[in-house]
C-alpha cells in the first residue's frame, strides 16, 4: 500500500470528533487495540490498523459519515465480515473503515413477487434463514456464508457452489439502497426483473466498493426445489476428470453443482467431515441434480453414462439426508480444513470448462516450479478454480514464492481465454495482475466512471487498478 497522507494523520483527532457527532459512541472505535480487530480481511499476509473504526446503524448515518469524510477528504474501506480473500476490505493507515455490521434487518418479504429486502449487515446464511420455514431459498453460497454479508457479496459479486445453475450474485440482486461518496443515497433496480435505462446494478455489483456504499438490496429468493441428491465421482487423473465435467456441461446438462477436489484436498475435507471421500483416487467430483424423484433418477442416469468414457473409479450416489448433508459439509468447510495442515494462498480464476484438463496440468507444473504443493478445489461445473497454494508463513521467502505461483496460475487462467475473478474480486491481490487482461484504453474507461463517482478517489482507494494506471487517472 502506498504510504499514508501525513495531513491526514495529524489531523486524525479532529476527524475523530467530527465522527462522534454524526454516530452513538457505541458506534466509534478509536482504540488502537479495537482498531487491530479490523487491520486485515481473510488475505491475513497483509494488515495495516485504520484511522478509526465507524459502524453506523442507519443509511442516514453512512450519508452522514461518507458526506463528512468527503469534505475532510479522508479516504473510506467499506467493510462486510471481512472475509475477503483478495484484500478488498484491507484498511490504510489514513483512512476511516466504514462497516455495516450493525445494519443486519431483513426489512420486507414479498413471497408473490418472490423477493426479499435487507440491510447490507445481513449475512448470507441469513438470508435463507429467513424464508426457509416458508419453503424459499437465497441461491448465491459462498463457503464463507455464514460469516459474509451481503454487503460484501454484492461488492464482489459473490457465487457459490449452487451457482451454476442459478447464477451468481448479479443475477440475484434486484435493486439496491447506495450511498456516494458525498453523501447523497441514491435507488437503483427494485422489485422487478429489468429497469429501463442503463444497467447501473450491473456497474454496482462486483464494483468493490468503489462506486458507493451499499446499505440495503432488494435479493430475488427461489421455491426450494421438490428433491436434491449429490453423487461421488472419483478418477485417477485430473485430466479425465477435467474432461469429464467438460462433457457433461457440454450434453446441454446444467447440475445445480458440480465441485471439483484433488487428492491432497479429499484427504483433508474427509479427515475433517468424515463424508465418504473416496481417498484412493486422484480426483473427486461432487455433483448434485435436482427436481422430482424420477427427474433425479434420469439425471444421475445421463451423467453416469457421459462420465462413462472417462474411467471413472468410484461412483457414489447418496442415499439419505445426512448422507448429503456430510457430502456438502466436507466442502463447505475446505478451506479452513486445509488451513489445518498448512499456510495457503487460496486463488480464484475463470476458464473456460473446456480448458479444465489443460489448465489443471499447468497448475500443477507452476506449483512444481517454485518447489510448492498445491490442493485444487473449486467450482468446476462453471470453470471457478479456486486452487489452494501451500507455503509456510514462518519460512521466509515462501510467502513470495506462493504470491508469484498464484499470479502465474491467474496468467494462465487468461492466456486460455478466463479471467482474473471469479467471485473473491481484485482487491490488492491482483491488481498489478489488471494489466494482463485489460489494456490502457480498457483500463482508463473504467477509471473514468470510478473517477465520475468518487472525484477524488477516496472510496476503497488503491485497490483493483495497478498503482500507475490510478496515479494516471487522479493526475
Amino acid at each position: 500500500m502506498p504510504k499514508p497522507d501525513q495531513r491526514v494523520l495529524a489531523r486524525r483527532d479532529e476527524i475523530i470528533a467530527g465522527l462522534a457527532r454524526l454516530v452513538p459512541p457505541a458506534s466509534l472505535i478509536t482504540a488502537e487495540d479495537e482498531r487491530r480487530a479490523y487491520e486485515t480481511d481473510a488475505l491475513t499476509a497483509y494488515r495495516q490498523i485504520p484511522l478509526a473504526v465507524v459502524l453506523p446503524e442507519t443509511t442516514e448515518q453512512v450519508s452522514a459519515v461518507l458526506a463528512f469524510l468527503n469534505q475532510e477528504g479522508v479516504k473510506v474501506v467499506a467493510r462486510g465480515a471481512g472475509t475477503s480473500l483478495a484484500g478488498g476490505a484491507l484498511p490504510a493507515e489514513d483512512a476511516v473503515v466504514l462497516g455495516v455490521s450493525k445494519m443486519n434487518k431483513v426489512l420486507d418479504i414479498d413471497l408473490p413477487n418472490r423477493t426479499i429486502r435487507v440491510e447490507a449487515g445481513v449475512t448470507n446464511l441469513g438470508v435463507s434463514g429467513a424464508v426457509s420455514h416458508l419453503g424459499f431459498f437465497y441461491a448465491p453460497d459462498p463457503s464463507s456464508q455464514l460469516a459474509c454479508t451481503i454487503a460484501g457479496n454484492i461488492a464482489m459479486n459473490s457465487g457459490g457452489a449452487h451457482c451454476l445453475k442459478y447464477g451468481v450474485t448479479t443475477n440475484n440482486v434486484l435493486g439496491v439502497k447506495m450511498v456516494l461518496i458525498d453523501g447523497t443515497v441514491v435507488e437503483i433496480g427494485g422489485p422487478h426483473l429489468d429497469s429501463p435505462g442503463y444497467d447501473l446494478l450491473g456497474l454496482v455489483v462486483g464494483s468493490e466498493g468503489q462506486l458507493g456504499v451499499v446499505t440495503e438490496a432488494m435479493l430475488r429468493i427461489l421455491p426450494m426445489a421438490e428433491g436434491a441428491r449429490p453423487m461421488l465421482m472419483g478418477f485417477q487423473s485430473a485430466e479425465e476428470c477435467g474432461a469429464a465435467v467438460a462433457a457433461i456441461i457440454g450434453s446441454g446438462i446444467i447440475p445445480v453443482a458440480i465441485e471439483y477436489m484433488d487428492r491432497p484436498a479429499i484427504k483433508v475435507c474427509e479427515a475433517f467431515a468424515h463424508a465418504g471421500y473416496p481417498l484412493d483416487v486422484e480426483a473427486l467430483l461432487i455433483i448434485e441434480v435436482e427436481g422430482s424423484e424420477a427427474e433425479i433418477e434420469d439425471l444421475i442416469g445421463r451423467i453416469t453414462t457421459i462420465a462413462a468414457d472417462f474411467n471413472p473409479s468410484n461412483l457414489k450416489v447418496s442415499q439419505s439426508e445426512a448422507e448429503s448433508a456430510a457430502i456438502w459439509k466436507g466442502r463447505k468447510s475446505a478451506f479452513g480444513a486445509m488451513g489445518r495442515i498448512a499456510d495457503y494462498m487460496c486463488m480464484d480464476g475463470t476458464i473456460p470448462t473446456g480448458q479444465l484438463p489443460r489448465v489443471l496440468t499447468g497448475i500443477s507444473e507452476i506449483c512444481a516450479g517454485y518447489g510448492l504443493q498445491v490442493a485444487n478445489i473449486f467450482h468446476a461445473g462453471d470453470g471457478n478454480l479456486h486452487p489452494l497454494v501451500l507455503f509456510n508463513a514462518n519460512q521466509p521467502g515462501e510467502l513470495e514464492k506462493a504470491e508469484a505461483a498464484g499470479a502465474d496460475i491467474l496468467k494462465l487462467c487468461v492466456e486460455v481465454g478466463g479471467c482474473l475473478t471469479g467471485e473473491h474480486g481484485v482487491g490488492v491481490e491482483k491488481r498489478e495482475l489488471m494489466i494482463h487482461q485489460f489494456n490502457t484504453i480498457d483500463l482508463d474507461q473504467q477509471m473514468r466512471v470510478k473517477t465520475a463517482l468518487d472525484p477524488q478517489w477516496l472510496l476503497n482507494p488503491h485497490k483493483v487498478f495497478p498503482l500507475a494506471a490510478r496515479e494516471r487517472a487522479v493526475a
